[in-house]
């Protein structure tokens, strides 16, 4: 059986961050080189809306990108108005004798930067890792081959974070748990690793169902641990447990997709169950953490979410039946949000 209690010896969180922080170079390419967005904001400080406006581009895609750059030291936030930095006014204005766009890549030169500028016009996502044989991410993921990639990938993290959480969240008196999109069922194998009174069902669409429970007891959990195939976006989710996990998977969707899964959720737990749901959080201003920030332009990229701000996963909880949410810290920069059903 996998020890799912167990720490490494070393922090691994750089290591994570630098694949996290993968696609934030590009935007930077994109907004530069294709855009000239900094020359133009320089110019006419304006609020999300003329940006839209002027660029042609779609609210969520432009929500990330403006969000990275202020927690980048490129853009200030004065109220709804986004200004140039002085740092971005000096170096990234095509008039300034500092201007450093010569020196940055053409976009022809960088796939995915050119993929992001599409992103930004149709609001769609991308083909997974801008690879040419390959669909969107939820397309992708109805191939029990690619679920196999994306999971084991998926997976690695949450050897790290899923004990954290297990670690950081007691559980003392909860019975079952449903972890909602739980993919390889790490997340829910960590929890009743932690504590030995409680069973848990992984919620997965098919295939990734079929995937979860041969991790599952591969981990040797399939005791304690089982897979429930539902959609849940198209189906209510079951009754029966009185704790609901939503582990990376809010971030995969846009705001109205969210709110209509917390509320799945509230309809499905009873009065005084609880939903935990873990994450990347912005902080509640949207002016970083840096990593996070980059991290969301990455999920914007390949999902049609991005990372959500504390303030924002509180507003949809409180707008969907829950209480107001503590915030407790995990590993590698996540955290967890946790709310009782009213």
């Amino acid at each position: 059986m996998t020890d799912l209690t167990a720490v490494p010896a070393t922090d691994p969180t750089t290591l994570y961050r630098s694949r996290d922080e993968l696609y934030a170079t590009d935007m930077l390419v994109a907004a530069l080189k294709g855009l000239d967005f900094f020359t133009w904001i320089d110019a006419h400080p304006g609020t999300l809306d003329d940006v839209m406006r002027q660029f042609g581009v779609e609210r969520r895609p432009a929500d990330v990108m403006t969000t990275l750059f202020v927690a980048m030291g490129l853009l200030v936030r004065d109220g709804p108005i986004l200004r140039a930095s002085e740092l971005a006014r000096e170096h990234l204005v095509a008039s300034s004798p500092w201007f450093i766009g010569p020196y940055y890549p053409r976009v022809s030169d960088r796939p995915i930067a050119g993929d992001l500028l599409e992103v930004l016009r149709t609001g769609q996502p991308a083909r997974f890792a801008s690879r040419a044989d390959e669909d969107d991410w939820h397309v992708a993921m109805q191939t029990e081959t690619f679920a196999e990639e994306f999971l084991a990938a998926m997976d690695c993290r949450g050897m790290i974070t899923g004990a954290a959480l297990a670690r950081s969240v007691r559980l003392d008196g909860r019975e079952r748990l449903l972890d909602i999109g739980g993919g390889s069922g790490v997340f829910a194998c960590a929890f009743a690793a932690a504590q030995p009174g409680l069973r848990a069902s992984v919620l997965e669409k098919p295939p990734v169902d079929r995937v979860a429970a041969r991790a599952v007891a591969r981990r040797g959990f399939d005791d304690r641990v089982d897979t429930v195939a539902c959609d849940m976006l198209a189906e209510p989710l079951p009754e029966g447990y009185d704790v609901h996990l939503f582990s990376n998977v809010l971030h995969d969707w846009d705001v109205d997709v969210v709110e209509r899964l917390l509320r799945a959720s509230s309809a499905a737990l009873p009065p005084g169950g609880l939903l935990v749901v873990h994450d990347a959080f912005l902080n509640a201003g949207k002016t970083g953490p840096v990593d996070v920030a980059a991290y969301s332009v990455l999920l914007m990229h390949v999902t049609q979410g991005r990372c959500y701000s504390v303030s924002e996963i509180t507003a949809s909880l409180l707008a969907t039946g829950f209480a107001a949410p503590s915030l407790v810290p995990t590993a590698l920069g996540r955290g967890a949000l946790v709310a009782v059903k009213g």
